[in-house]
């Protein structure tokens, strides 16, 4: 598949999320985020993030972070991306059993 052929969901101003096919223990998805866009909350973790930066920058806190980066986000951890120029980034989260829900 595509990933462009993906319907988007706007998540907030310039911040589109296209979720992929995958497994019930995982959520996979793309986010574009467009240029001088930010995350429009604070991203709350609760069972870990796992982004790998396709194209463009990714501003987490005062780092710059290019293509090729891969970001791991432990349980519980908190962080709000921006970008000046423009980011694509694919990312995976692990999905709570119905059990630690």
């Amino acid at each position: 598949m595509r990933i462009d052929d993906i319907e988007p969901v706007v998540i907030g101003p310039g911040c589109l999320r296209r979720d992929l096919p995958s497994t019930r223990d995982v959520r996979v998805w793309v986010v574009d985020m467009a240029p001088g866009s930010q995350w429009p909350v604070v991203d709350v973790h609760d069972t870990g993030e796992e982004v790998f930066v396709l194209c463009g920058e990714l501003i987490e806190g005062e780092q710059r972070l290019g293509p090729g980066t891969y970001l791991f986000f432990p349980p519980e951890s908190r962080h709000q991306p921006r970008t000046e120029i423009g980011v694509r980034l694919f990312g995976i989260n692990p999905v709570a059993s119905p059990e630690a829900r």
